[in-house]
C-alpha cells in the first residue's frame, strides 16, 4: 500500500494514500478500537454532517469569509457525500473520546480532499483547501456533532414511525378477523371475565399507536439546534447572522424545518432531549415487551397450556423433542426490548454525567440511540411479517373454556347480587355442572334469560338488562 505523510499539532503521520480521511481520522481508528461499529456503519449521520458542511460553506461564502472557489468546491464534495459517497471513507468507530471531535475531523478531512480533487489538486495538499481553516470555518464540534445527530435521529425516527404503524395495522386485521371469537379474559393469570379475542387484539394496537404520536411530539424538540454556538455557546469565531442563516441553509439542504436555538449555551450543554426521547423509545420496548409476553402465554400448550391462538411455526422448537414448536419470534423481540431498555440506561448515565458547557459523553448517547431505533424498527418488522400476520385463532376451544369457567358467573352479578353469586361459584368449584346448569337450578332467572345474560353481546361490552334485575329482585323479596 503505498502512502502520504500528514501532520497535525501532535506530529507527523502516514496515511493511506488513496483515503479521502486525513490524519486526525487516522489517529482516530489506532485510538478508538471499541466497538467495530464505524461512522459508516450510521449513513444518516454522516449524511448529517456532510449536510453541515455543505451549509456552513454557503454561509461563509455569503457573508464574504470564504473565496468563491473554495466555497463552490466544498459544497460539492458535501454534496456528494451527502447523496451517498465515500461512506467508506468514515472509519471512526462510534464510540469515541473527544465528545464527537473525531467524528467532525472525519467529515473534515473527507470533505476536504474531494474538494482539493475538484480543483486539480492532490489529496493532503492542505495549503490550498484546509480542513480546519476552512471545512470548520465559523464552527466547532460542539455544535456541528450534536446538529449532525438530532438530524439523524430526526430521519432515522422517520423510517421506524412505519414500522410501528404497520404492526399496529397488523394487530387491527386480526382484531376484525377475530371479533366473534369468544374467549376467557385473565387478571393475574387468573380467570376474569369473557371477552372477545378481538378485543385483546384492538387493545395491542391501541397501546403502540399512542407512542407514534408521542415520537413525533419529541422528535421535533430535535429540531431546535446549537449550529453557530462554536465552543460553548458563545459565537466566538462568528460573524453576526451566522447562526440563523446556516439554520436557513441547513433547513434547505434536510428538507426539515431546523431552528436557532434560544440560548446556544444552554443547547451546548443540555442533553435532556435525547434522555426524553430515549424513555420514549423505552416505553415502546417495555409495551412491545408486554404484548409478546401475552402472545407467548396465549400460544402456551398446545395441550397443558392456555392455547388460545397459534402462532405460526417458523422453525423446530428442539433438538431433543420431536415436534416441539417454540414461539421464536415474541422471544427474538422480547430480547431486543430487553437491550433498547439498557440502552435508556446508558443514555440517562452519560446525560448526568455531562460537566460544565459540553456533554463529553455524546458519542455513546447517540451509539445507543441509534442502535435502539434500528432494533426497534427490526424488531417490529419481524413481529408482524414473521409472527402476527400469521397468527390464527383456536375458536372452539376458547368457547368451551368460557362456559366451564366459573368466572362466567361474574356476569349473573348484577342480577343475584355478590353474595349469591359467590356461593354458586364455590358449588361450581366443586362439581361438574355447568355455568348453566347451576344458575338454572337457582330458579331466579329463566332459561331464556340465562341465555340472553350469557350472550357474547352482553359479556363482551356494556349492558343494561334491567328488566332481567327487576323480576329476580322481586323474587328474591318474596322468599
Amino acid at each position: 500500500m503505498q502512502y502520504r505523510t500528514e501532520h497535525d499539532s501532535l506530529g507527523k503521520m502516514k496515511v493511506p494514500a488513496k483515503a479521502y480521511y486525513g490524519i486526525q481520522t487516522a489517529r482516530a481508528i489506532q485510538n478508538f478500537k471499541i466497538t467495530g461499529n464505524k461512522m459508516s456503519c450510521r449513513p444518516k449521520m454522516v449524511r448529517a454532517l456532510a449536510a453541515i458542511k455543505w451549509a456552513a460553506a454557503k454561509t461563509n461564502h455569503e457573508l464574504g469569509i470564504l473565496e468563491d472557489d473554495i466555497a463552490q468546491a466544498i459544497m460539492q464534495a458535501a454534496e456528494e457525500v451527502y447523496k451517498g459517497k465515500f461512506y467508506k471513507e468514515f472509519p471512526v468507530d462510534m464510540i469515541q473520546g473527544g465528545a464527537g471531535t473525531s467524528a467532525n475531523m472525519n467529515a473534515n478531512e473527507v470533505i476536504c480532499n474531494r474538494a482539493l480533487e475538484i480543483i486539480g489538486k492532490e489529496k493532503g495538499q492542505y495549503r490550498y483547501i484546509h480542513p480546519n481553516n476552512h471545512l470548520n470555518l465559523s464552527q466547532s464540534t460542539n455544535d456541528v456533532y450534536p446538529t449532525a445527530g438530532k438530524i439523524a435521529l430526526v430521519w432515522m425516527t422517520e423510517d421506524l414511525i412505519p414500522s410501528i404503524e404497520a404492526l399496529c395495522e397488523a394487530f387491527r386485521a386480526k382484531a376484525e378477523e377475530f371479533k366473534d371469537v369468544i374467549k376467557m379474559g385473565r387478571t393475574q393469570l387468573q380467570d376474569a371475565v369473557p371477552m372477545t379475542l378481538g378485543q385483546e387484539f384492538a387493545a395491542f394496537a391501541s397501546i403502540l399507536a399512542e407512542d407514534i404520536v408521542r415520537l413525533r411530539e419529541v422528535g421535533h424538540m430535535f429540531h431546535e439546534i446549537n449550529m453557530g454556538a462554536t465552543a460553548i455557546g458563545t459565537g466566538i469565531n462568528t460573524l453576526p447572522g451566522y447562526a440563523g442563516l446556516v439554520c436557513k441553509y441547513l433547513s434547505e439542504i434536510t428538507g426539515l424545518h431546523l431552528e436557532e436555538a434560544s440560548d446556544l449555551i444552554a443547547s451546548t450543554s443540555d442533553t435532556g432531549s435525547f434522555v426524553t426521547f430515549s424513555s420514549i423509545l423505552k416505553r415502546i420496548a417495555v409495551k412491545l415487551t408486554k404484548i409478546c409476553n401475552d402472545l407467548r402465554l396465549l400460544s402456551s400448550g398446545p395441550k397443558t397450556g392456555f392455547f388460545d391462538i397459534n402462532l405460526p411455526a417458523v422453525q423446530p422448537g428442539s433438538s431433543i423433542m420431536p415436534g416441539k414448536v417454540n414461539p421464536v419470534i415474541p422471544e427474538v423481540v422480547n430480547q431486543v426490548c430487553f437491550q433498547i431498555v439498557g440502552h435508556d440506561m446508558v443514555v440517562t448515565q452519560a446525560a448526568q454525567a455531562g460537566q460544565l458547557q459540553l456533554n463529553a459523553f455524546e458519542p455513546v448517547i447517540f451509539y445507543n440511540l441509534f442502535d435502539a431505533i434500528t432494533l426497534l424498527r427490526h424488531g417490529c418488522d419481524t413481529l408482524n411479517e414473521k409472527c402476527v400476520a400469521g397468527i390464527t385463532a383456536n375458536a372452539m376451544h376458547c368457547k368451551k373454556e368460557v362456559l366451564r369457567s366459573p368466572a362466567l358467573l361474574t356476569a349473573f352479578t348484577p342480577y343475584l347480587g355478590y353474595e349469591a353469586v359467590a356461593e354458586i361459584v364455590k358449588q361450581s368449584m366443586k362439581s361438574d355442572k355447568t355455568v348453566y346448569e347451576l344458575i338454572k337450578e337457582s330458579e331466579y332467572i329463566d332459561e331464556k334469560d340465562i341465555k340472553s345474560i350469557l350472550s357474547p353481546e352482553t359479556m363482551t361490552q356494556p349492558h343494561a338488562k334491567f328488566n332481567i334485575v327487576a323480576k329476580v329482585r322481586a323474587k328474591q323479596e318474596e322468599e
